[in-house]
C-alpha cells in the first residue's frame, strides 16, 4: 500500500493542470486588489477554464459571495479558504466507501465508454480489494472485443485471480456462469466487465440492461454495485455520460480515471451539480496501485494550494 503522503503527492501531480489554471488566476486576482464584482467575474472565467461547468460555477460563486458577505472577507487568503470550504461542502457528499462485505459474493458491474480506462480500472480495483483481504474473481463480460478479454486476462494473471470468459459468447451467459463459479468457490467479490459503449448506442445500452437482468436471476438482489468509469480528460461530456448511464442502469458509484496531470479535475463539481452519484475511486496513473478511494478534502487540497 502506498503511504498517505505518497498518494497525496501523486493526486496533486494528477491535478496539476487544474491547479495551475486555478492558482495562476487566483494568485493574480487575490494579490492585486480588493474583493469586488470584477474579481468574481474573473474568478468565474478561471473556474470555467478548470472545467467546472457553467451551472456548477455559478452555484459555487453564489455560495462564495454569501460567505464573503457573512464572514466579512476582505483579503485573498481568506477568500481562497472560503473557496476551499465551498468546494468541500459540495464534494464531501460524494464520498462513499465501497462496502463489499454485505453479500457473498458481492457482484459489481462496471460500465463505461471505450477508452475510459474501464478494464484497467477493474484490474486495479481487484488489486485494491485483495489488499483488504478479499477473494476476487473477474468476469469477462465484454465479449464483443477480443482485446478486452485478453486485457482482463492479463490483469487477472497479474493479480493472481481467476477470470471467467468465453470467446464470442453471450455477455449475460458469461456473467451467469461466473456467479455460479464465484458461489461455488467462496469468492467474496465478483467484478464483471461489460462492453464499452456510448450512451447514444441504444442497442448496446439495452445489452447491459440484459446483463443486469441475468445477474438478478442468477442471484436475487444483484448486482450490488453498478459503477461507471469516467475519463477525466473528457471534460463536460462526462456529465452527459453519468446522466445517460444512470438513467439506464441506476448507477451506485463512479470511478474517475486518468488524472495524469493533463486532465481537468474541476469536472467533478459539474457532476455533483448535475447528477450527484457517489465518487468511489480516483485513478492517477497506469500503475496497479494507482487507484484509491475518493476523499473530498484531499481532492480539494490538490486542486487549490
Amino acid at each position: 500500500m502506498l503511504a498517505a503522503t505518497s498518494w497525496a503527492a501523486r493526486l496533486k501531480a494528477g491535478l496539476a493542470r487544474t491547479r495551475e489554471v486555478l492558482n495562476a488566476d487566483l494568485g493574480t486576482l487575490l494579490d492585486r486588489r480588493k474583493i469586488d464584482e470584477a474579481l468574481f467575474e474573473e474568478l468565474e472565467s478561471a473556474l470555467l477554464s478548470a472545467d467546472c461547468g457553467v451551472e456548477a460555477t455559478r452555484d459555487l460563486l453564489h455560495d462564495l459571495r454569501a460567505r464573503v458577505k457573512k464572514q466579512r472577507i476582505e483579503d485573498g487568503t481568506a477568500l481562497k479558504a472560503a473557496l476551499k470550504e465551498a468546494m468541500l461542502t459540495r464534494l464531501t457528499p460524494l464520498e462513499r466507501r465501497l462496502d463489499v462485505g454485505r453479500h457473498k459474493p458481492c457482484v459489481i458491474v462496471v460500465a463505461g465508454v471505450n477508452g475510459s480506462g474501464k478494464t484497467t480500472s477493474i484490474g486495479k480495483l481487484a488489486k485494491y480489494l485483495q489488499s483488504e483481504g478479499r477473494k476476487v474473481m473477474l468476469a469477462a463480460g465484454d465479449t464483443f472485443r477480443a482485446a478486452a478479454r485478453e486485457q482482463l486476462a492479463a490483469w487477472g494473471e497479474r493479480n493472481g485471480v481467476t477470470v471467467i470468459g468465453q470467446q464470442g459468447g453471450d455477455p449475460g451467459a458469461v456473467v451467469f456462469d461466473a456467479i455460479g463459479a464465484a458461489q461455488a468457490r467462496g469468492i467474496d467479490v465478483l467484478i464483471a466487465d461489460t462492453a464499452g459503449r456510448l450512451p447514444t448506442q441504444l442497442h448496446l445500452m439495452e445489452e447491459i440492461k440484459k446483463v443486469n437482468r441475468v445477474i438478478a436471476k442468477a442471484m436475487p438482489g444483484a448486482p450490488h454495485e453498478t459503477l461507471l468509469v469516467l475519463d477525466a480528460g473528457t471534460g463536460q461530456n462526462a456529465i452527459a455520460q453519468v446522466k445517460a448511464f444512470d438513467d439506464a442502469l441506476g448507477l451506485t458509484g463512479l470511478i474517475l480515471t486518468k488524472l495524469d496531470g493533463s486532465a481537468k479535475g474541476g469536472v467533478i463539481l459539474g457532476i455533483v451539480k448535475a447528477k450527484p452519484v457517489p465518487l468511489l475511486f480516483v485513478g492517477v496513473g497506469e500503475g496497479i496501485d494507482d487507484l484509491r478511494p475518493f476523499v473530498a478534502a484531499d481532492f480539494v487540497e490538490a486542486l487549490i494550494d
